[in-house]
């Protein structure tokens, strides 16, 4: 069995975020923008990432005065849009991303990576995380976790597990869990959140592993929570315990903001920063955060960099450690 692992989540808090500005002044370069920002979004359209991702982008729009134009790239556990940020030439602020965990983690998973994400990307603002869980299809027999772990020991190789894709948190933390409890399950990759949802209603799985796009089934009965992986109970939930609740002492959530293509001029990020962070905290979009039940948890600049680099570091060394690899 390849040895596994998943992550525990160093995360900067708003507060800290809220009371450090950038350290000096930069001013834009003249008629910035001037014309549409893309903004790349790696998972597939109708999940929390996406939504979220396009309600801040319409507020910033408003706020730069040129629309913020969401383009859908998928694939890759979330880093086909940071590859596309890491190849474009140009630095000029027109061309911004989300920057997911899978991001710092790849070059370590993979022998041919193709970006290095130290070099290659400028960073904007820290934004979030998520509230990921596992949930099972409502007439399956497992009232909660511990049942459901019992059966997966005294069922090896039968119970199948769906996440976004290979090497994200999803999968790290699944196959953690295993060989923390001496469980043999097996993996199942999607593209994007609908697809794993689907798979698990329709029977081609039996377990759904991703963030909170199962919560409106779970409230109305279709699908079963049985464990959330964040350091305290999801308000939404909270009858169903965290993973530390039941002995596994781990937190995923998966922190993100967004990046830029590297080399971008200071008054540029300054702009970019200055309309996302406003767009942050507008009250339609920590409604949406609130709907995904997705923390709030900016960062500047210069923090987000400072946060990115321990990030790397750390997902790396361990990475390394257990000699995991995609390739």
């Amino acid at each position: 069995m390849h040895h596994r692992i998943g992550r525990r989540a160093a995360l900067a808090s708003a507060a800290l975020g809220l009371a450090g500005p950038l350290a000096s002044p930069a001013i834009a370069q003249p008629g910035f923008p001037n014309r549409p920002i893309r903004m790349l979004v790696p998972w597939l359209p109708g999940g929390s990432s996406d939504t979220h991702l396009r309600v801040l982008s319409e507020i910033a729009g408003r706020k730069l005065g040129q629309p913020v134009i969401v383009e859908n790239r998928p694939g890759a556990s979330g880093t086909m849009g940071a590859l596309a940020m890491s190849q474009e030439a140009r630095a000029d602020g027109h061309m911004v991303g989300q920057l997911p965990v899978t991001v710092f983690r790849l070059p370590a998973l993979s022998r041919r990576s193709t970006f290095d994400p130290m070099a290659d990307f400028s960073y904007v603002l820290h934004l979030t995380g998520y509230v990921f869980g596992v949930v099972v299809r409502a007439d399956q027999p497992w009232q909660n976790w511990a049942e459901f772990v019992a059966y997966a020991k005294a069922n090896p190789g039968k119970v199948t597990y769906g996440t976004p894709g290979v090497g994200s948190t999803l999968h790290i933390t699944m196959e953690r869990i295993a060989e923390q409890l001496g469980i043999d399950w097996l993996h199942v990759p999607f593209r994007g959140g609908a697809d794993n949802i689907q798979a698990v209603l329709s029977g081609q799985t039996m377990v759904n592993t991703d963030s909170t796009g199962w919560a409106p089934l779970v409230e109305d009965g279709k699908l079963r929570l049985l464990v959330v992986w964040t350091e305290q109970r999801a308000k939404r939930f909270p009858d169903v315990p965290t993973l530390r609740e039941v002995g596994i002492d781990i937190v995923a959530d998966s922190p993100f903001g967004l990046g830029a293509p590297k080399g971008m001029d200071p008054g540029v990020k300054r702009v970019l920063h200055d309309a996302f962070k406003e767009a942050l905290f507008d009250p339609k979009h920590v409604e949406t955060l609130d709907r995904f039940d997705m923390p709030l948890r900016y960062m500047d600049s210069e923090a987000y960099a400072g946060f990115a680099r321990r990030l790397f570091e750390e997902e790396g060394a361990i990475i390394r450690k257990i000699g995991l690899k995609m390739d």
